[in-house]
């Protein structure tokens, strides 16, 4: 009787499936990590923080990290209007837009940046337009930001899409039935079933951007303490043979995109349990 009340999983296997996910994931994850923490720790503190001290290295950090902070932020609020409009509305070439969306994770990194440079620079057919009205795109930050958003742009559609294509447009119509402005329905009956996935494709753009090479160093022009970022500066480090300078970078790297996804992780569950949406 014991063994017939006796629950059962329909997927079976949870002890091997176990094994096989945590062996994949330290061989594949931790086992990289823990080989450039112990460069880190055979450094040791003094030369770990002799090689950050650098003005070039902390003017590459900031700006690595502070571009793609700003196109996580500049893709969350575009990815929201263009999911929104791939979901509810149908219009000739709906489906072609959409699936142009999935192209950012197919192009190689490095032709997209060469296109986006061929457009946006001074003789291109995009910057010829803005250089005159002063509006300097390639070769300078903002050029940054431009490859961040394209590279980035797609995983907040793509992470939204699902949710709207799932939220009932019967609580809209209530909503305005009860009274409420367009704005006031946005803010209190959309936006807080939209967050949790918002929030998700941000740091999923935050996460590809603060690593991203290919797309940037074609369009930013790489000029030291201006326009380089930190994985090409550790690029250079690594072509000198500075194998050390490289680790530093790389942990610090390391440490900043965990703090800022654990900051992230935190504010969506924190935003979870304010909406009920656990």
């Amino acid at each position: 009787m014991a063994l017939l009340l006796r629950r059962t999983s329909p997927l079976p296997g949870f002890h091997a499936g176990l094994a096989i996910s945590l062996g994949a994931l330290g061989l594949i994850v931790m086992l990289p990590l823990a080989a450039l923490l112990g460069r880190g720790v055979a450094m040791g503190p003094e030369a770990l923080i002799g090689h950050l001290a650098q003005p070039r290295v902390i003017a590459a950090l900031w700006l690595s990290f502070r571009a793609a902070i700003g196109a996580a932020a500049v893709s969350g609020l575009l990815g929201l209007i263009l999911a929104w409009v791939l979901v509810r509305y149908r219009f000739p070439g709906r489906r072609l837009l959409d699936a142009a969306m999935d192209l950012p994770f197919a192009l190689p990194t490095a032709v997209a940046g060469i296109a986006l440079t061929a457009l946006y620079a001074p003789t291109g057919a995009f910057g010829r337009v803005l250089e005159p009205l002063g509006l300097r795109i390639a070769y300078a930050e903002a050029g940054i930001w431009l490859a961040l958003v394209f590279v980035g742009l797609p995983f907040v559609v793509r992470s939204l899409q699902p949710v709207i294509a799932d939220l009932d447009p019967g609580q809209e119509e209530a909503s305005a039935t009860l009274g409420a402005s367009r704005l006031r329905t946005l803010r209190h009956v959309v936006l807080p079933v939209l967050t949790p996935a918002l929030t998700t494709g941000m740091a999923l753009a935050l996460a590809r951007g603060a690593g991203e090479y290919g797309s940037v160093i074609f369009i930013a022009g790489n000029l030291p303490n201006l326009t380089e970022i930190a994985p090409l500066l550790i690029v250079i480090r690594l072509e000198e043979y500075d194998y050390d300078a490289a680790a530093a970078i790389g942990l610090a790297m390391l440490a900043i995109a965990f703090v800022l996804l654990l900051a992230i992780n935190a504010a969506q569950s924190w935003s979870r349990r304010r909406t009920g949406h656990a």
